[in-house]
């Protein structure tokens, strides 16, 4: 889906769709990226983390998720966000107060869940993550936004699999393959 939305920001950023769609492309795009993303994935590891796992550091990443979406939100909902094509990218701008703050709190909240899971196939795709935003803030630093959903899709990809209990065979293999997918 976000995916889906970052089309109709690049038809906007083309001329190919006009500016009122084109500022409510980037707005939905901006609510999924930014304080969607950090109370979605840590309240959902720590949902899906089942007896024994970490509940209670879970639950605090999850309270973090939260508190950073407040501001998050507030930005896009008050703030016309932009989009400025750079290269084979786009680079967005909301203007977040506390910016680096916030972008702390957000990965935390986000890839600190998937590393204090307890589940092996979560672990992995917190390490894979941690480490594709490392490359995409150091290779692309001005759009590490648009740049970052490549790694935000396969892991959704990843994702899917691992809460069907069906995913790759790197995933299929590991202790705890999610919601109803067993031991």
């Amino acid at each position: 889906m976000h995916q889906l939305v970052e089309a109709a920001v690049w038809l906007g950023e083309d001329g190919r769709i006009g500016p009122g769609p084109a500022q409510a492309a980037r707005a939905v795009w901006a609510l999924i990226a930014l304080p969607l993303l950090p109370l979605l994935v840590s309240s959902g590891v720590w949902c899906a983390a089942g007896p024994g796992h970490p509940r209670r550091r879970l639950g605090a990443l999850a309270v973090l998720g939260a508190v950073v979406a407040v501001p998050l939100a507030v930005a896009v909902l008050r703030r016309p966000v932009s989009a400025e094509v750079r290269h084979h990218t786009l680079a967005y701008a909301v203007g977040v107060p506390a910016a680096p703050l916030l972008i702390a709190g957000y990965l935390l909240a986000t890839l600190g869940a998937l590393l204090l899971s307890g589940d092996a196939a979560l672990r992995r795709l917190g390490l894979v993550l941690g480490a594709g935003a490392l490359v995409c803030a150091l290779v692309w630093r001005l759009a590490f936004a648009s740049t970052w959903c490549a790694p935000a899709a396969a892991a959704a990809v990843l994702l899917l699999g691992w809460a069907g209990g069906t995913g790759p065979p790197a995933l299929a293999g590991a202790a705890g393959r999610g919601p109803g997918g067993g031991v």
